[in-house]
């Protein structure tokens, strides 16, 4: 499975993105699917993840209340909306195919990843 994110840019503290994954298999509509991030000089860490289905969704708690994992499965995409966004939440983000049907917060979880998209917020 080929995963493709894209959405990434320059934006100002306070503001918003959003983020979209593309898989290149209809077969990917069976997986969870989940956004990691890692910003310069830090480990890759989860932000937010999705199950099969779309019904049962997970955040980091940095991001709880401001970000939003959905998925369309009609489309094979997977989306993050990013509101109030921090400087902190710099970093190359990245989305991934789960291995099951559950999306975890471990990158263990995951066995294909995209590329990632870049996400600047200036103070």
């Amino acid at each position: 499975v080929q995963l493709q994110a894209s959405g990434g840019g320059l934006v100002q503290a306070g503001g918003s993105l959003r983020l979209s994954c593309v898989a290149s298999r209809r077969t990917n509509s069976n997986n969870g699917m989940g956004w990691f991030r890692q910003a310069p000089g830090k480990e890759r860490e989860f932000v937010a993840a999705i199950n099969w289905n779309g019904i049962i969704t997970n955040y980091a708690e940095s991001v709880k209340g401001r970000f939003t994992i959905s998925r369309d499965r009609a489309k094979n995409t997977v989306t993050l909306q990013m509101n109030s966004l921090k400087p902190e939440d710099t970093a190359v983000y990245y989305c991934a195919a789960s291995r099951g049907a559950v999306g975890g917060s471990s990158a263990r979880d995951y066995t294909s990843w995209g590329h990632g998209t870049l996400v600047t917020v200036s103070s």
